[in-house]
């Protein structure tokens, strides 16, 4: 096998993309900036239990692991920031009021995370801390709306659901863990057979309550008016049919389409509330992913009220238009004051200026330039190619 070939699912970025990206990043990261959340950049590598491996199937499935030479502890690879975030909310910085961190960095995935994407992600995101209300929901699912706009994203659909739901039946029911997990996983892929064939010991509201999850997905009024008529009125139920009513309601003019669907338990193993997911006309999959997680923090020994978003930018950018090729000025190399003190001036300019160096075979094309700089009449002037 040649030594330059990659593993399956791991791609370089070449210069057109990586430029792009980074700039998809910049934009980003300064709109949140502007909104008041702080930059931090937490290590790609920690101890396992540190990243919320343990007891966590879906996210230890999802990480790389190896041995430390030093402690001979299990270390792992991060396959989502949202839990080291958590991690310095809750021991470095300390803080007692609200909280408003960003992120951006890469994680990788022992399988890819959909179709023809990549294991290795370029993670970016925003997480609030110290709120319980719905305004930091809204606030954190306006910024992930913002953000797309900024890139040019548009036509976007979101999806709401609310684990808050699933966990009231399963606390009405007193159903012990490893029935639980069945019954999740039934869900997540609406399989009613098997979900009959699990539900068959018990019986009443709860029981029908569960086969009829499945079914309560699609245009958000209409299912938002099943589930009422449908699901057992427990408080926690009522409080979390109020919640995804809230927000539609404030949402409605900012995208194109709003969805419910209650047996959409993605991120439940540390979820606690309010989810949803972005898609795109483009796109299959969620082009981003968020919501409430008040209990993580409860592994750090601090829990805090969370909410936050989160989003590849690898995958975004496959779903912007083709951008034209810089166009920059190749000048020549020589020793002379004015002409460096001109190239200086259209760098600061915003100019992209590249110097040929002495004996080398310059291509415009491969060089992006379709200008030259040369001295006519005594003048350095810059001239179309």
């Amino acid at each position: 096998m040649q030594n330059w070939l990659l593993p399956e699912y791991i791609q370089d970025m070449l210069p057109d993309e990586a430029w792009r990206v980074e700039s998809m990043r910049s934009k980003i990261l300064d709109l949140l900036r502007k909104s008041g959340y702080q930059l931090v950049v937490p290590p790609l590598l920690e101890y396992a239990e540190s990243l919320l491996i343990v007891d966590n199937d879906d996210m230890d499935l999802r990480s790389f692991k190896l041995v430390d030479q030093l402690s001979g502890r299990t270390l792992a690879l991060r396959a989502d920031i949202t839990p080291q975030v958590a991690r310095i909310d809750a021991h470095l910085l300390n803080h007692q009021g609200v909280a408003r961190l960003s992120y951006a960095g890469s994680v990788l995935h022992t399988i890819p995370a959909g179709v023809n994407r990549t294991r290795e992600l370029l993670q970016i995101g925003a997480e609030l801390y110290g709120h319980s209300g719905l305004e930091s929901d809204l606030e954190i699912q306006q910024l992930m709306l913002q953000s797309f706009a900024l890139l040019g994203i548009q036509n976007v659909h979101l999806d709401f659901g609310h684990v808050g739901v699933f966990r009231s039946l399963v606390r009405h029911a007193c159903l012990d863990k490893a029935l639980e997990a069945k019954l999740f996983a039934a869900l997540q892929s609406k399989d009613a057979a098997t979900l009959q064939d699990l539900l068959s010991g018990l019986d009443g509201e709860v029981c029908r309550a569960f086969m009829v999850l499945p079914t309560l997905y699609g245009d958000c009024d209409d299912v938002l008016m099943r589930a009422v008529q449908q699901l057992p009125a427990f408080p926690e139920i009522t409080s979390a049919l109020a919640d995804l009513k809230f927000v539609a309601n404030k949402l409605q003019h900012d995208v194109a389409s709003i969805g419910i669907d209650l047996a959409d338990l993605r991120g439940y193993h540390y979820h606690s509330g309010l989810v949803f997911a972005a898609y795109h006309a483009g796109s299959h999959d969620a082009i981003a992913l968020g919501g409430r997680y008040d209990d993580l923090g409860k592994s750090f020994g601090r829990s805090r009220p969370a909410t936050g978003f989160s989003m590849d930018l690898r995958q975004l950018y496959r779903l912007l238009p083709s951008e034209q090729r810089l166009s920059g000025i190749r000048a020549p190399y020589q020793h002379d004051a004015t002409l460096l003190s001109l190239i200086a001036q259209l760098r600061a300019a915003g100019e992209r200026v590249v110097v040929s160096l002495p004996g080398s075979l310059d291509c415009p094309g491969e060089l992006q330039c379709d200008r030259d700089l040369v001295l006519l009449e005594g003048v350095w002037q810059v001239v179309a190619l």
